[in-house]
């Protein structure tokens, strides 16, 4: 026998050996596992028996794959929420517990993805790996981990920024009655955040296909995929997914502001959330209440507006900005959800039909909106200007109406409702076209020194424009003062007023005839 076969021998020997020492070693362990069956299916729920172990909320196993979350727990039988198609199941299948809650994937990898509830991806990008899971339900962040919100989130839009400012940290609720452009704010808020070092996750709850597809291929286009997570329910989705959607999108952002980033999250829609929430208590036979919700709607809301904040800087420093949309009917603020969320939330963008019907977009109230926080992290250049724009613009609003009366006016009423034009007209915008900061305090300034107010209405977009185009070659050391310093001094003021004088002169009639209504 020649070395190599002796060789080759000593190898299979040794390997034999090893393989019946592990044989001898091994001892079989018996698990236990609880296994239970399906009593009951109807829309979206299934009533389960056989589990009398099985905790609140914890996750079950349906065949095909499809899970489910124990709701209600009886004595005799558990009431399940089911989270998938359930076509398949029929009463007797087998149910499996778990032993662990609903969670979902996390992590840099889903960014400009577009994935369910549970995580499994909706475009044709191949499936998701992520290294991390977060339970979908997570304790929001103690009182004294928290810290003011002290720097501004930039929507974009010249009414809110300038208006009704938002912080990262804040929630601000966006309302309004269906088709006034509650969603088209949100997403020109997700567009502007492109180089701002900003995650944004947009979750879409129970919307039609079409629409998802609209904003989805509007992100694409705008390059904002890049730093953003959708997180889809169609409505022809299961209840349950509907109601898990934004408490997993919710976990998806918070990883990133535990890693010390901003993150701004949009609920699309809470009205949604909260109606499929009813259908399955109804189901499950719980008792309802006021409209037929059950008692803890405002405890689903709460629990999951609450995670949105501003981290301490020992614990990265944070934040997490929510815009949850909610949709009135026939414009009515006091109806049972909206007042929930309004309560719950920091501030409100409430977008009017009226304003939409006579095309001022966007079609934001500014008497009926408010921003409770966002105010203290306003840059201190919209500050400066914002007190005297909310002024002219209230005395406008209140003076309109006389005016449609054709009563006579006398010239200073004239010259307040003129220049109450002029700021409706530069405050609208158009979608998918955020204004840059120091665009943005360009116009602004130009209105609070009424050069607008001698240039004809059918030309203010032309001149605003033209505005628009002059700021951009703006000194960098005042743009970046806009954004940095406490104040907006003189100097910078009047450099800013000249450059505003120079680009909208050509626009401009002589002051004695008078401007065009």
């Amino acid at each position: 026998m020649n070395s190599e076969s002796t060789s080759l021998l000593n190898s299979f020997n040794r390997a034999f050996a090893d393989l019946r020492q592990a044989r001898e070693s091994f001892a079989p362990e018996l698990i236990a596992h609880e296994v239970g069956r399906i009593a009951a299916v109807s829309t979206g729920i299934a009533r389960v028996s056989g589990l009398p172990a099985v905790g609140s909320d914890e996750l079950v196993k349906f065949p095909g794959d499809v899970y489910g979350i124990a709701f209600n727990v009886d004595e005799t039988e558990v009431g399940v929420v089911l989270l998938g198609d359930y076509a398949h199941l029929h009463a007797g299948d087998e149910v499996q517990r778990t032993g662990r809650v609903m969670d979902v994937g996390v992590g840099s990898q889903l960014l400009g993805r577009v994935i369910n509830p549970l995580g499994r991806p909706l475009d044709d990008r191949g499936p998701v790996a992520t290294r991390r899971r977060l339970p979908i339900e997570r304790p929001s962040a103690a009182i004294m981990d928290r810290s003011p919100v002290n720097v501004p989130l930039q929507t974009g839009l010249k009414v809110v920024d300038a208006m009704i400012p938002i912080g990262r940290g804040q929630r601000e609720l966006i309302l309004g009655d269906r088709q006034t452009g509650k969603t088209t704010i949100a997403i020109d808020t997700i567009l502007n955040q492109r180089g701002k070092d900003v995650v944004c996750v947009y979750c879409a709850i129970g919307q039609r296909a079409s629409g998802v597809a609209k904003v989805v291929a509007a992100l694409r286009e705008n390059h904002a995929m890049e730093y953003t997570v959708v997180v889809v329910t169609e409505g022809n989705d299961a209840p349950g997914l509907a109601y898990i959607a934004p408490y997993a999108a919710t976990s998806i952002a918070e990883h990133f502001m535990e890693e010390g980033r901003d993150v701004l999250i949009v609920y699309d829609d809470l009205t949604q959330h909260a109606r499929s929430y009813r259908e399955l208590s109804l189901l499950l036979r719980r008792p309802p209440g006021r409209e037929a919700f059950p008692g803890d709607i405002f405890y689903i809301h709460s629990r999951l507006l609450e995670r949105s904040t501003h981290l301490r800087a020992e614990l990265g420093g944070g934040s997490l900005t929510a815009l949850p949309i909610i949709e009135t009917e026939a414009q009515n603020m006091s109806a049972y959800i909206p007042t929930n969320l309004i309560s719950i939330t920091d501030g409100q963008i409430y977008l009017s039909p009226s304003l939409f019907e006579l095309g001022v977009l966007p079609a934001v109230d500014v008497g009926k909106s408010v921003s409770r926080v966002g105010g203290k992290a306003q840059h201190a250049a919209y500050r400066a200007v914002a007190g005297d724009l909310k002024l002219g613009y209230a005395q406008f609003e209140e003076l309109e109406s006389f005016a449609r009366f054709g009563a006579r006016l006398d010239e200073p009423t004239l010259k307040t409702i003129e220049h109450g034009k002029r700021i409706r007209a530069c405050l609208k915008q158009p979608e998918l076209s955020p204004v840059s900061v120091a665009a943005q305090i360009a116009v602004l300034l130009g209105l609070t020194a009424k050069l607008f107010d001698t240039i004809p209405l059918d030309k203010i977009v032309l001149a605003e424009r033209a505005l628009t185009d002059a700021a951009a070659d703006l000194p960098s050391y005042l743009c970046a003062r806009f954004e940095t310093a406490d104040s907006l001094s003189d100097d910078d003021r009047q450099t800013v007023i000249e450059v505003a004088r120079k680009a909208l002169e050509p626009f401009q009639v002589p002051s004695s005839t008078g401007p065009k209504p």
